[in-house]
């Protein structure tokens, strides 16, 4: 496979989880050294420094909206000056840029998305079984929609002191982060954590619900209890201090945030969203909770604080779990599979 040209496109945003996986996974890919990479991103230069230090070529544009044409052509005659086997777009923006070609196009989606920016594609990758059923049910053929997850980033890192943000010592420490948006649900984790006597919570995180969570924050009486932190690069040193991480979605495509609770040993409480519902075996890998329900998430949160021995022994089976099925090494192994097949077929 050294001679498989292949063109990984994402048009995202600054900041983002899908991002920095593609990050990841496109270094990932490019370190095994059976790969000819090229990326085509949106002109974010912290990106694009870190591809390059990952020693993938990378180019900058605009994806701009409809309008741009000037932008997409751009970008259209640098994917055919490349001349790739395979591209394989990320999200909305990049697969409504990128046209069938003289290549392999395999669009990889991360969430439910509306399927008429896809349907010119060959392949797909969905990356929780449940996004996979989503595509087959819109009608693309099942022998050509393949179910690969995310992995963590898995940087050995140290734990901050647990008084960092101003912290008091020797309080229950939990950790969230997320887009601060409607869909993450950290307004119900705001009025479970009412009910949860002296633990602080660090809220990490940026977006448009965050004044509205700060003042319901405020009129809970939560200011002493919360830290909202912005947006963080160090999430999983976060995870690695705190006593328990909490995803409180109402909807989420696969939930990455798992697999990064997972990797550093962070016992995770979960609400039954899309993706952390199919990951988490309740009371092995984690504890799951109803969506929008606030007293079986603060009983979830007060039963593990508890009882510190179930919460590490989840953790544990998590951790062990994460290095057999999930890890960097298991998810770039299938792409590099799924990429060979698709060469041969």
């Amino acid at each position: 496979m050294t001679n498989t040209r292949v063109a990984q496109v994402l048009a995202g945003a600054e900041k983002g989880g899908a991002e920095n996986f593609f990050v990841r996974l496109v270094n990932g890919l490019q370190a095994t050294g059976q790969l000819d990479q090229k990326a085509f991103v949106r002109s974010h230069q912290h990106r694009m420094d870190a591809l390059s230090a990952g020693g993938v070529p990378v180019e900058g544009f605009r994806f701009g909206g409809a309008l741009d044409i000037t932008g997409r052509m751009a970008f259209r005659r640098a994917l055919k000056a490349f001349n790739p086997d395979i591209v394989m777009t990320w999200m909305n923006r990049a697969s409504i840029s990128t046209p069938p070609g003289d290549y392999t196009l395999i669009s990889r989606l991360g969430h439910y998305y509306n399927l008429k920016y896809y349907r010119h594609a060959d392949y797909w990758v969905g990356i929780s079984r449940g996004i996979c059923d989503h595509l087959v049910r819109g009608g693309m053929p099942a022998d050509r929609v393949f179910h690969i997850p995310n992995f963590a980033d898995e940087t050995p890192v140290d734990p901050l002191p647990r008084t960092s943000f101003d912290t008091p010592a020797g309080c229950p420490l939990i950790v969230a982060a997320g887009r601060l948006h409607i869909n993450k649900g950290f307004d119900v984790l705001l009025k479970a954590l009412t009910d949860v006597p002296d633990a602080v919570l660090w809220l990490a995180g940026e977006g448009p619900e965050e004044a509205a969570l700060k003042q319901q924050c405020a009129e809970l009486g939560l200011n002493d209890r919360v830290r909202f932190l912005g947006w963080r690069n160090d999430v999983t040193r976060l995870m690695k201090t705190a006593d328990l991480f909490v995803c409180p979605s109402r909807h989420e495509g696969l939930g990455s945030i798992v697999m990064e609770s997972w990797a550093h040993e962070c016992p995770i409480i979960a609400t039954n969203s899309q993706g952390p519902g199919e990951l988490i075996d309740s009371g092995n890998t984690g504890l799951i909770t109803p969506v929008d329900e606030v007293a079986p998430l603060a009983e979830a949160m007060r039963e593990l604080l508890a009882h510190p021995e179930r919460a590490r022994q989840l953790a544990e089976n998590a951790r062990e779990l994460y290095w057999r099925s999930y890890s960097r090494e298991v998810i770039v192994g299938q792409y590099l599979e799924l990429y060979g097949r698709i060469k041969r077929a």
